[in-house]
């Protein structure tokens, strides 16, 4: 007899869809600290619509979108999809997970019922005329982060996705592993990889700012796969020995300097001498470690606001600043005659396109790339990760949460 609701961890029929499900959820009155902006509840299992698949989360990745969506700010996500016709007014997140293929809908060619899938966080409309006529996904009028911008996200018992964004799950993954590096890995990917002109050679110096973040570590993975030589900035010694333990040549604490910040007036003769002589004094510290006085030829940035005006001053001439978020701010200072004069590139750079979803797929399900999972939460423990990752205390590497994982010895769902 079918069951309109099943607990975390019970497995329904294969291909069977109850009614509801349990999901941790994010409504407006409960704006604020992660800690108190997610609670479980029990919702309608969202319908699939033609080129659309239902999974089966077995485990979903952490990231900071989540933290904004429960903030409610910079954006209300509610409030932003309500204005667009969307009725819902409840936020479901997560961008990142593992599971099972339950339900497809009509059209859907590339993956079947009872397939093992790693999910991707990039959601565009294929149809759109924009990348019809050539624009990379992702970089589409219409694209959108999925469990963040849009609804039905990972942190519950099934999630909703487009077919495109299901890749297949490497097998020698746990479920919790393999959901913890689909944001992180792919959008470091497309930062050193993706633009043409400054992509990451061997030999290639390559500061990375939070090294031994989710991001970071990923990074510094990556540059080491290609032959570059990454440099990891960090906040203490334990984090320093975790990136070297990755591949990082050398480590730079950044609790060893104090100019961060804003970008002083060129007519605030202390101030420019104070950013000088910090920015200046981790450019010596990276001459150290290579042995030689060399500039990075890429760094990869997501702090922003603090560390953007450093960036830019320490990137090698022809080389790139390429940049995902502005955790510290997103008022980014630039000396334009850094810029113009040393012909330096400021690249934004935001997730990643199908094919190099799939490349890191590969590099993780040949062993090349590590997913470094550092912590593992159970499903009610979704908003206190989050926490964790808004106070800055989060272990270094990824995290992710167990949601119908949380049983094991299932054999037919075994990760």
């Amino acid at each position: 007899m079918t069951k309109s609701l099943y607990e975390l961890g019970e497995v329904p029929p294969l291909g069977e869809v109850p009614e509801t499900m349990y999901a941790s959820v994010i409504r407006q009155d409960r704006f604020g600290p992660p800690k108190q902006a997610f609670r479980t509840e029990v919702i309608p299992t969202p319908a699939v619509g033609r080129g659309q698949v239902l999974v089966y989360v077995m485990a979903a990745g952490i990231n900071y979108n989540n933290v904004w969506a429960a903030l409610g700010m910079p954006i209300d996500v509610i409030k932003m999809r309500q204005a667009a016709g969307q009725t819902e007014d409840f936020h479901v997140g997560g961008s990142e997970a593992s599971g099972v293929v339950w339900a497809v809908g009509d059209g859907v060619k590339n993956v079947s019922v009872g397939d093992h899938v790693v999910v991707s966080g990039g959601q565009w409309d294929e149809t759109a005329e924009d990348i019809r006529l050539g624009t990379d996904y992702i970089v589409s009028a219409g694209a959108t982060a999925w469990g963040y911008e849009s609804n039905y996200g990972s942190f519950a018992q099934f999630c909703r996705v487009d077919d495109y964004q299901c890749h297949p799950k490497p097998k020698d993954l746990t479920w919790e592993e393999a959901a913890c590096f689909m944001l992180t890995g792919p959008t470091a990917y497309r930062q050193l990889l993706g633009w043409e002109g400054n992509t990451v050679k061997p030999g290639d110096p390559v500061l990375i700012w939070g090294g031994a973040g989710g991001l970071g570590s990923m990074a510094v993975q990556l540059v080491k796969i290609f032959g570059g030589l990454p440099i990891a900035v960090v906040s203490d010694e334990e984090r320093a020995e975790y990136c070297r333990s990755l591949g990082a040549v050398g480590t730079i604490n950044r609790r060893d300097f104090d100019h961060w910040g804003r970008l002083p007036d060129t007519t605030d003769a202390a101030g420019m001498k104070k950013f000088l002589t910090g920015a200046r004094g981790i450019g010596k510290k990276i001459w150290e470690i290579l042995g030689e006085r060399r500039s990075p030829a890429i760094v990869l940035e997501h702090s922003g606001q603090d560390t953007l005006p450093t960036s830019m001053y320490l990137c090698d001439n022809g080389g790139m600043v390429v940049i995902c978020g502005g955790t510290s701010g997103y008022n980014g200072d630039v000396d334009l005659r850094h810029l113009w004069m040393r012909s330096k590139r400021l690249q934004g750079s935001h997730g990643a396109n199908t094919q190099q979803f799939r490349e890191v797929v590969s590099l993780v399900g040949t062993g090349l790339l590590d997913p470094c999972l550092s912590a593992c939460g159970e499903f009610e423990e979704i908003g206190n990760l989050h926490q964790m990752m808004r106070d800055n205390v989060h272990p270094a590497g990824n995290m992710s949460a167990l949601v119908n994982a949380t049983r094991r010895g299932l054999s037919d769902l075994s990760g």
